[in-house]
């Protein structure tokens, strides 16, 4: 079968759509759940400390108990009302019991895991790589969208995904059999980069106007991206991340009306801009080498 579809990218391209999808339906269930699950479990944790006895009646909350259902009327959604974007289009975009609008935040995040998925099955065919840069991708647009949400990035998902790139780079052929990404050592210099410089960048600014410009989860998110790409392409990332940023957080002032003093979330420009490293770095990179008349 691996071979069928090695020999055949439409094929292969379509079934990880068709997969992507479905996983975009699971994405959205961790980006509403799980910062859920986590402030929950703080609150857990401050009572435990404070030596005062545990909430009771507390139902099972996790990424599959209980099952989904309709924040309004609380009706359960059935498996033919959670097919991914084919159900919201059925629905009309409306809860099938009390006509509830659903947030078209949910058929976007299951198109945009499919698309971005079937450009990866294109990119990189049936091969290691391929599995490794889904995950990758998968896990970045959870972290987008609860970033979006509420300014946080899971540790939960940042420092698992900083251990399986610097263990992915073990696959090099320097210590392995097959090339994965980069070596252990472009890895390890990647992540601690990564890290240190939004780190220094952190402390230059609250240090020079005395508040915070960044949280520590993007300190993290870009090293995650420095163990995975290595460190050669995070001056990328930050130009992007940053070019980004600047003209999304512009557009929402002028024509959204979004408050300056506002916080706006930096972590999607990172992976954002992290993703298209991922799938073009090299070729930008040369480009721009080639029309600067460096090389």
């Amino acid at each position: 079968m691996i071979e069928t579809l090695a020999a055949n990218p439409a094929l292969l391209t379509v079934i990880v759509f068709i997969f992507g999808l479905l996983v975009g339906s699971f994405l959205n269930v961790v980006i509403y759940r799980l910062p859920v699950m986590m402030k929950r479990a703080w609150r857990r944790d401050c009572l435990e400390m404070l030596e005062q006895p545990a909430e009771a009646g507390e139902e099972v909350f996790n990424l599959t108990r209980p099952r989904s259902r309709c924040p309004q009327c609380g009706t359960q959604i059935t498996a033919l009302q959670n097919i991914p974007v084919i159900s919201y289009l059925v629905l009309k975009g409306k809860c099938g019991n009390c006509k509830t609008p659903i947030p078209k935040r949910y058929p976007v995040v299951e198109l945009l895991t499919g698309i971005a998925s079937a450009v990866i099955a294109w990119h990189f065919g049936a091969t290691p790589e391929m599995l490794a840069a889904l995950g990758l991708t998968w896990a970045l647009i959870a972290l987008t969208g609860i970033d979006i949400d509420h300014q946080l990035l899971p540790d939960s998902i940042t420092l698992p995904l900083l251990w399986i790139g610097l263990a992915l780079s073990l696959g090099h052929p320097q210590v392995g059999t097959h090339a994965l990404f980069i070596d252990p050592v472009t890895a390890l210099i990647g992540a601690m980069a990564g890290y240190l410089s939004l780190w220094s960048v952190y402390w230059l600014f609250k240090i020079t106007t005395g508040k915070e410009g960044m949280g520590y989860g993007d300190f993290k998110l870009l090293a995650v991206l420095g163990a995975w790409l290595g460190w050669q392409m995070l001056p990328l990332i930050i130009i992007l991340s940053a070019v980004v940023g600047a003209v999304v957080g512009i557009a929402m002032i002028v024509l959204f009306r979004h408050q300056a003093s506002k916080p706006i979330p930096f972590g999607p420009y990172l992976a954002a801009a992290g993703w298209i490293a991922l799938m073009w770095g090299d070729r930008i990179v040369e480009t721009y080498l080639q029309v600067s008349g460096l090389r």
